[in-house]
């Protein structure tokens, strides 16, 4: 049997897989910040929704990655929980 460490060094050699596995990995990174930036801000995704003019279940796809967010939304997800959106590249 293989290992989960084993097949993913084994994927990771190839080069499509190396950017792809990058490009998800920033996306995964920006939903952490979101769903950190809700609990320290002692937020439910209900009263972000309300603060935000949304629904929860809006907020719940946002969260889950099921949906490519704007960069309005972002700054209006921020600004509820109190943070200022910053946007770059690298």
């Amino acid at each position: 049997m293989t290992k989960l460490a084993d097949l993913k060094a084994r994927l990771m050699q190839n080069p499509e897989v190396r950017e792809e596995y990058a490009r998800a990995d920033a996306e995964f990174s920006l939903i952490e910040e979101m769903i950190r930036a809700r609990t320290e801000a002692r937020l439910t995704q209900a009263q972000l929704a309300e603060r935000i003019g949304t629904t929860q279940s809006a907020i719940a796809r946002l969260e889950g990655g099921k949906v490519s967010p704007s960069i309005a939304t972002l700054r209006r997800y921020a600004e509820a929980t109190g943070h200022q959106l910053r946007v770059g590249f690298v």
